[in-house]
């Protein structure tokens, strides 16, 4: 029998290490964080390998599995890709942001695009933006093309709009997850918004609105990020960062960053979330509000704890509760506003990530005691942490009371976050299936997913 021809995608496997069945993993672990079930094995891996061509999107999610492996960039043609995966976005760090902003809103408005090309994948390489003091020399403004309306000058009536309308949505997310109103929003940027954007201002308007539109660029980030929508998340969030840069804001490019440590995190891509929450605190030195100060420490401290640097996560932890406890309340506006729940939240995950299970229950506890009760997606969360923490202590009872709670806030939720603490009190209960409540809870469970 002839010998089998080299491939591209043979001599990258060579490279990488990686066996059929390794790759294919990888493949469908990139596919999952991009909210694809993927049936992709060894015997898949080896017809590419032999030169059939897989057909989209898998070819993006085999060249991120790629770039993630060998820590460098992997063309399409480098894999024997006959072209390179569809993407109509520049995603550079020096790509326009205001055409990227247009473009993302206008692709998911599209009918019948429900998995856009324009967003990709998740790409690790794109969580890598400069430090704030890298952004020299500032402040540089960004185009601002002509556009339809360019006869007409934006002002700060635009400006102070734009600031209602992101916080009457960040309050809907946060109440019913980030699945609820965010094609509203989007209709909301890409025929109010971007038109402002564009038009003619004074630098001072200009640089307000960069800000604004940022930080609505942020909470869409994050609404997608709760929609298991990650690569739409990760657009968002650098974009914004972009935005910030441009408006001179150093406050909002620290939100922006601390947006991405955040999404990073939980799709579990640690060392690059802590090296996101360095940046972002140091960032907010500069004359951030003091809010911002304590959350982005507050990040610091899960992402240490969470790469095993046990002292820096107790020191960002300290460093955090003192800013919070010096810090007066203030009208509750996205990004400057941190409850006292949400502090307790995250010194629950620090000790969690630290193994002080104790500390871990104490926190949750407190953190749902003083959790305001419109905010049904955080509540719900917190106490589906809450019940999962108590049934590792023994508690079972409490965990059944408090996963009985949670059901009761679910049907009201489009949140993934929320879908993924269902699995998992599905999974932790299996166990228990024989106990009478943990039956009933596992039968309702089932009814909801």
């Amino acid at each position: 029998m002839p010998p089998t021809p080299d491939s591209p995608l043979r001599h990258l496997l060579a490279q990488a290490g990686w066996s059929h069945a390794q790759l294919a993993a990888a493949v469908r672990a990139v596919a999952a964080e991009n909210g694809q079930a993927l049936a992709c094995d060894r015997s898949a891996v080896a017809r590419w390998a032999h030169g059939t061509r897989p057909r989209p999107p898998v070819p993006q999610y085999l060249l991120e599995a790629l770039r993630r492996r060998l820590g460098r960039t992997v063309t399409a043609q480098e894999a024997g890709l006959s072209r390179a995966p569809e993407t109509a976005l520049d995603s550079s760090w020096d790509a326009d942001p205001l055409r990227n902003l247009t473009r993302l809103a206008h692709s998911e408005l599209a009918p019948h695009q429900e998995e856009s090309p324009v967003a990709g994948t998740y790409r690790l390489t794109a969580l890598a933006v400069p430090r704030w003091d890298q952004l020299e020399p500032r402040p540089r403004l960004s185009r601002r093309p002509s556009a339809p309306n360019a006869g007409r000058r934006a002002g700060r009536t635009e400006v102070e709009a734009l600031q209602t309308v992101t916080a009457f949505f960040a309050h809907a997310a946060t109440r019913y997850g980030g699945g609820h109103a965010r094609t509203a929003l989007l209709c909301y940027l890409a025929h109010d918004v971007t038109p402002w954007l564009h038009a003619p201002a004074t630098d001072s308007v200009h640089r307000q609105l960069l800000t604004a539109g940022a930080q609505l660029a942020i909470l869409l980030g994050d609404m997608c990020a709760d929609d298991s929508r990650d690569a739409l998340a990760q657009h968002y969030h650098r974009t914004a960062a972009r935005l910030a840069a441009d408006a001179d804001d150093p406050a909002t490019y620290a939100v922006a960053l601390h947006a991405m440590s955040t999404h990073a995190y939980e799709l579990d891509h640690r060392p690059a979330a802590l090296a996101l929450s360095r940046q972002a605190a140091d960032a907010a030195r500069h004359h951030a509000h003091p809010a911002i100060l304590t959350y982005t420490q507050a990040q610091l401290a899960v992402t240490e704890a969470g790469t095993h640097h046990r002292s820096s996560a107790l020191a960002a932890l300290h460093t955090a509760e003192h800013l919070h406890s010096s810090t007066e309340p203030s009208a509750s506006m996205p990004f400057t506003t941190y409850p006292d729940a949400a502090l307790d939240f995250q010194r629950a995950r620090t000790l969690n990530a630290l193994g002080d299970h104790v500390g871990t229950l104490s926190a949750l506890t407190s953190s749902l005691r003083t959790h305001p009760p419109d905010r049904h997606r955080a509540r719900a969360l917190i106490t589906a942490h809450l019940a999962e923490a108590q049934l590792r202590q023994g508690h079972r009872e409490a965990a059944l009371a408090n996963w009985e709670r949670f059901l009761g806030d679910y049907p009201t939720l489009r949140s993934a976050r929320a879908t993924r603490r269902l699995t998992a009190m599905r999974q932790l209960l299996e166990p228990h299936v024989t106990h009478p409540a943990a039956a009933r809870l596992l039968h309702r469970a089932t009814q909801l997913h």
